[in-house]
């Protein structure tokens, strides 16, 4: 199931062993399973995504970093 979400504060993820990588404010569509959550976005032309732990999403959520659309 995909939500609507929008980033509020900052929030990162990490591609493999490299460095954290902050993901910008604004909308995201966001895909979770019980395990990860895929957060997508668009750029201007270019188009972003991130997976993270359920738990690192679930923490961002509840401070308020990422806002879930109602």
């Amino acid at each position: 199931m995909t939500e609507r979400a929008r980033i509020k504060g900052k929030v990162e993820y990490r591609e493999g062993d490299g460095a954290n990588i902050t993901i910008r404010r604004g909308p995201v569509e966001v895909q979770t399973t019980p395990t990860d959550a895929t957060l997508s976005w668009t750029d201007g032309d270019s188009r972003g995504s991130a997976a993270m732990p359920i738990a690192d999403f679930r923490v961002y959520v509840a401070k308020g970093m990422i806002e879930l659309d109602a």
